[in-house]
């Protein structure tokens, strides 16, 4: 299975997808890296890995069809069975959507259907979340809103601020992205616009772990 994964920043998920690779633990092949600034950090990353990259631009667009367009060109260039979006800070078109609806994947920093949107770990603390975390979600048109499959929960203590918090969340996103990641390429995971299914049965509510607790098998 061919994944393309889309980045915009430094790449943190990136190099734990890459990291899972190498230990034979993902299930897919990265053949790709695209990200939508040619300045982002993450793209060192892939290129030290022996990744394919690509950039676009998204100045480069006069709206979000036309940039929408043209990364469908590239994604598709690549012959992606999977799209891995890992800190990809642009908001897609429905057609875009569409187009790769039910093999689209995201990692969100706050346990969803909370805190959509960007600044998760700033506004957990300053509305008093005694916990945040993150989340893997199958890409529908609602931002942010399409079915949760599993979650990483952690206590937000009264001696956080925004950085540290958010560290304590990165650490969990390393762990269960590419977990997930593997149930797709196994087969266990399929995607739908208002459900997901794993071995064979509806999710109900996503799954959870708390920080130290093993993954779900």
């Amino acid at each position: 299975m061919r994944a393309v994964v889309l980045i915009s920043g430094r790449g943190s998920n990136l190099q734990a997808l890459l990291a899972a690779q190498r230990g034979g633990e993902l299930g897919v092949k990265i053949v790709g890296v695209i990200s939508s600034r040619d300045d982002a950090p993450g793209l060192r990353r892939a290129a030290a890995a022996g990744c394919r990259v690509a950039v676009v631009d998204a100045t480069r667009y006069p709206g979000r069809a036309a940039f929408d367009a043209a990364l469908s060109e590239q994604i598709d260039a690549w012959q992606a069975d999977l799209v891995l979006l890992a800190g990809f800070l642009r908001i897609f078109t429905d057609d875009f959507v569409i187009r790769y609806q039910n093999r689209m994947l995201n990692i969100h920093p706050s346990l969803l259907p909370a805190l959509r949107g960007l600044h998760t770990h700033r506004r957990a603390i300053a509305e008093g979340h005694t916990e945040h975390g993150c989340s893997v979600h199958a890409v529908t048109p609602e931002l942010d809103g399409g079915p949760v499959i599993l979650q990483a929960r952690v206590a937000v203590r009264a001696e956080d601020d925004e950085q540290t918090l958010a560290e304590r969340v990165l650490r969990q996103e390393h762990r269960i992205y590419p977990h997930v990641v593997r149930w797709f390429a196994d087969g266990r995971l399929q995607l739908n616009p208002d459900s997901v299914i794993l071995d064979g049965k509806p999710l109900a509510r996503p799954l959870q772990v708390r920080a130290g607790d093993p993954l779900p098998d």
